[in-house]
């Protein structure tokens, strides 16, 4: 069974409404969408265990430049139930994956948490957390990188970049993960004739 909560908050730089809010999943998995600084120490506790012999952990931040230009912020909006429920799904099939997450249907994960921060997030602080525990190593710094791209690809969450100088009708909507320049680790093995 999977629990949820939710919160209604006014972005003030723009006229659309984001919502925070959470979920659990039924193997004590966790996800959240929150307005304000994301606390990482927080959230390693949550994923720690006597059984984990490994923790990975992934902090996304607001870089200072983009394409020659400086950022100011970025801006984050969400559709909240949607996005619950795929980083929910998403932690799912992390579990199925297991030890090798993109291969394999053996579990190893004894827990994931996804946070991200919605609204304005300033240059140098933390836009999302993946945390994910492991009895070894090899499956939490897999399954740590697959929820990542995964959350880019497939979360109902958008990204805004303001630019220094320019007005907010300016500021450009990126997306997440775009195609032409982007890692996929599913091609990591591929060879390139």
């Amino acid at each position: 069974m999977q629990s949820q909560s939710a919160e209604v908050h006014k972005n003030s730089d723009s006229e659309s409404l984001s919502t925070a809010g959470s979920i659990s999943t039924e193997e004590g998995d966790h996800a959240e969408l929150s307005f304000g600084p994301l606390d990482h120490s927080a959230i390693t506790r949550f994923v720690q265990s006597d059984q984990a012999g490994a923790i990975a952990i992934f902090l996304g931040t607001t870089r200072d430049s983009f394409g020659g230009r400086k950022v100011t912020r970025l801006e984050y909006e969400a559709y909240t139930p949607l996005a619950l429920k795929t980083l929910s799904n998403l932690m799912k099939q992390a579990r199925l994956l297991g030890a090798e997450p993109l291969g394999s249907q053996t579990t190893s994960l004894i827990r994931c948490a996804i946070h991200h921060r919605l609204g304005n997030v300033p240059v140098g602080e933390t836009s999302i957390v993946i945390a994910v525990s492991s009895p070894h190593r090899r499956a939490a710094f897999k399954a740590c990188e697959w929820l990542l791209e995964e959350v880019k690809l497939k979360a109902q969450i958008w990204k805004r970049e303001w630019y220094e100088g320019e007005s907010p009708s300016e500021a450009k909507w990126k997306e997440n993960f775009p195609p032409a320049t982007s890692h996929n680790p599913r091609n990591d093995n591929l060879e390139l004739k």
